[in-house]
């Protein structure tokens, strides 16, 4: 968090209007990370990824309905009306696009319900990571020096909660085998 921080203090083009939202964003998607969990790690409920996508797909459809009515569906009628005709939707494009949703949100559930909520959202920061370093050599976006330190500080951090994971998976996976030994004796 610190370091996420330096780097958006350092950022070129500071906006706080964009920060505030993509803050909005860190804790919603912390807050349905974490109640994926419960929901699949739940006592009493086996709920496997395919079966909970059975469930949650269609609360995702009802909300997503809303914002979109009133901010896509009057640019598509504009779109439409200037092409004078109707516009067609591009069917190969709109299937791979669901596909390409369908798997992410499966391999969300997944990595959710084999590890946890946190290891979902440092993976995100790795994704965070990925995206600024296109930016910087592809696009040649701004990155300063104050940026690069506060991604480093991030990436310790990272590297750091990794570390500490393995180390605990070691741990478990040696009392497991103390507790195996001595039952066997």
């Amino acid at each position: 968090s610190a370091g996420v921080a330096v780097a958006a203090y350092g950022e070129a083009r500071f906006d706080a209007f964009g920060v505030a939202l993509q803050l909005a964003a860190v804790a919603a998607e912390a807050t349905r990370l974490v109640l994926i969990q419960i929901l699949l790690t739940s006592r009493g409920m086996s709920l496997n990824p395919i079966t909970s996508l059975y469930y949650i797909a269609p609360c995702c459809l009802v909300f997503l309905t809303v914002p979109w009515y009133f901010v896509e569906l009057p640019r598509l009628r504009a779109a439409a009306a200037s092409a004078a005709g109707l516009a067609q939707p591009d069917v190969v494009v709109f299937g791979t696009n669901c596909l390409c949703a369908f798997a992410l949100n499966l391999a969300v559930f997944l990595l959710v319900g084999k590890t946890s909520a946190l290891t979902m959202n440092v993976a995100g920061v790795v994704k965070d990571w990925l995206l600024i370093a296109f930016s910087w050599t592809v696009i040649k976006d701004t990155v300063t020096p104050i940026n690069l330190f506060g991604y480093g500080i991030a990436f310790l951090g990272v590297a750091y909660y990794n570390h500490a994971k393995l180390q605990g998976l070691k741990a478990n996976e040696a009392q497991r085998k103390a507790e195996a030994s001595t039952a066997a004796v």
